[in-house]
């Protein structure tokens, strides 16, 4: 079976090798971008399956990235998952009407429950 590709777009080096590490281990091909430019273009350029996206990032912010990626007619359909630090409502509204497929809080959420995550929106068993 051919592996699933992910792209994460974190600035934080710790967080993205934690995720790469683990995503690996579950079978995922990874890409990592550690800014929003690098992240619109690596999302052009690699079309992956689904894309774990942070809002804080240099050059450009996930909201950006995300709005980016979502009128790009390659990349539009690709499920979009915010992982952040930023919890509000606002933030998380307008994440979804910018058409984010869910946004997970990185404080309540551990690798285990990202991955699973994954493996749900992209129908893996």
């Amino acid at each position: 079976m051919e592996k699933k590709k992910i792209l994460i777009v974190e600035d934080d080096c710790i967080l993205q090798k934690a995720l790469q590490e683990f995503l690996v281990e579950e079978g995922f091909e990874i890409f990592c971008a550690l800014d929003g430019e690098e992240g619109v273009k690596m999302g052009k350029e690699k079309t992956p399956d689904l894309i774990l996206l942070d809002i804080i990032l240099p050059r450009k912010d996930g909201f950006e990235v995300l709005k980016e990626l979502k009128s790009y007619e390659k990349t539009k359909k690709i499920p979009v998952v915010l992982l952040t630090n930023l919890g509000s409502l606002n933030d998380i509204e307008k994440a979804i009407a910018l058409g984010a497929t869910t946004y997970l809080i990185k404080a309540d959420y551990k690798l285990e429950e990202v991955s699973r995550k994954i493996k749900e929106i992209l129908g893996i068993h």
